[in-house]
């Protein structure tokens, strides 16, 4: 088995679970895999990113219209 820290999206906990034992949502490796010029899942990684920004930008407009 290959032991690799794993952080939480939503509470940022760091944890060497699958699952965040403090929020019980899924976890994802923090560290970048090596670059290649042959990627063949850029694209995927690409599509991640973006759904990962407009999670935080829609969590930035909560914050703001709580204030």
């Amino acid at each position: 088995m290959k032991w690799q820290i794993r952080r939480c999206n939503k509470c940022r906990e760091y944890t060497l679970n699958y699952i965040c034992p403090r929020c019980k949502t899924e976890t994802e490796t923090p560290i970048p895999p090596k670059f290649s010029l042959h990627d063949k899942y850029a694209r995927y990684r690409i599509e991640k990113l973006k759904i990962h920004e407009k999670n935080n930008e829609n969590q930035h407009e909560d914050k703001q219209k709580q204030s």
